[in-house]
């Protein structure tokens, strides 16, 4: 780096003259580089790009054009927007941005921390008005370093990073947080479980190294030790949260002939698939086994029987997200909320006539 090439004030975006002052050539060659129309020597564009990631330069035309407007847009990043919970909390995200006169985008990645990145920098470039990442985040220094560098890139440009349902990147970065009491919802419904007489509760759907699930099997571990419990580890199965594995999950715990009569299910959509398995292996719930699940999607209330689970205001999330995001220099101490959770005792856990 040029220690003597002028850089950009502090918390002003980089400028085309910014970035040919650092690479050492003309305003013009830096917009032949960026238009990609115009021949130029490999080494001069390897000095310009060099250039612009020192700078963090965002490469935006329309709002270059807007003078560094942002560009009336709320970004919803989330792994599948066809997940039910996700779903709800997309429509709180929608209908707030639409309140605030804001375009709504949703982008999914599949459930790979390398393509939420991507999007986060996409979204940057588009200088969206805030970029909302929804569900757990991944226990990687290098993701997190990462998510902390685009939090300060987005503050640069005039967006906000939201974090929605995942812990604060640490002191000092520019996020907004919106979480919600993960681990108290799973405390209150294992002690739930408990204070009804079970004593051998499976767990069914941990994660490891996701932010979600070690935040709820710390709470279904806490209410045990509470009672002076010991939870068995050959009740907490690995998995993921789908339905899928919810009905694989449950017949091989089943198949394993280890003895519980009660399973807490990572979501309402593993419950969903150890119903149906519980269902196909005639066991009978909640007289045999007792379900309880999480989230309170509404499925929870559709299937056979209806679902115990634990509610958290999905929609309600997405409406602070955006509404905190948007007017952060209006709540400037309140840019960290935890939305409370609580159970909803439905047929899953509770015998007839009770």
């Amino acid at each position: 780096m040029d220690k003597n090439a002028a850089a950009p004030p502090q918390g002003d975006a980089s400028t085309v003259r910014d970035v040919a002052a650092r690479a050492g050539v003309s305003a013009s060659t830096v917009s032949r580089v960026l238009g990609g129309t115009y021949p130029v020597a490999k080494t001069t564009r390897a000095k310009v790009l060099k250039a612009m990631r020192e700078l963090d330069y965002v490469v935006n035309a329309h709002a270059r054009a807007l003078g560094g407007s942002t560009n009336k847009t709320v970004a919803f990043v989330v792994d599948d927007v066809t997940g039910p919970f996700y779903a709800q909390v997309a429509r709180g995200v929608e209908e707030q941005a639409s309140a605030e006169g804001r375009l709504c985008m949703v982008c999914t990645t599949h459930n790979d921390p390398q393509r939420v990145l991507a999007v986060v920098e996409t979204m940057r470039e588009q200088r969206a008005d805030a970029v909302i990442v929804v569900g757990g985040a991944w226990d990687d220094k290098a993701y997190q370093d990462r998510m902390t560098h685009f939090a300060h890139a987005l503050d640069r440009a005039g967006s906000r990073l939201v974090l929605v349902g995942r812990p604060p990147l640490g002191p000092g970065v520019p996020a907004t947080v919106v979480d919600y009491d993960d681990e108290d919802g799973a405390f209150a419904m294992t002690t739930h479980l408990l204070s009804a007489g079970h004593r051998r509760v499976a767990y069914l759907g941990r994660v490891p190294g996701l932010s979600t699930s070690s935040r709820r099997l710390s709470g279904f571990t806490r209410a045990h030790q509470l009672l002076g419990i010991e939870p068995d580890p050959e009740l907490i199965v690995d998995g993921s949260f789908t339905r899928g594995f919810g009905y694989q999950g449950t017949r091989e715990l089943l198949a394993s002939g280890v003895e519980f009569s009660a399973l807490f299910a990572g979501t309402d959509m593993v419950a969903a698939g150890a119903l149906q398995a519980l269902r196909e292996a005639g066991v009978r719930v909640p007289e045999d086994i007792a379900v309880a699940g999480y989230d309170d999607i509404p499925t929870a209330i559709d299937v056979y029987p209806t679902l115990t689970t634990v509610h958290v205001p999905a929609e309600e999330l997405g409406r602070t997200a955006v509404r905190l995001a948007l007017h952060r220099e209006e709540f400037p101490e309140s840019q960290h909320q935890v939305l409370g959770t609580h159970i909803v005792i439905r047929e899953s856990t509770r015998r007839r006539g009770l």
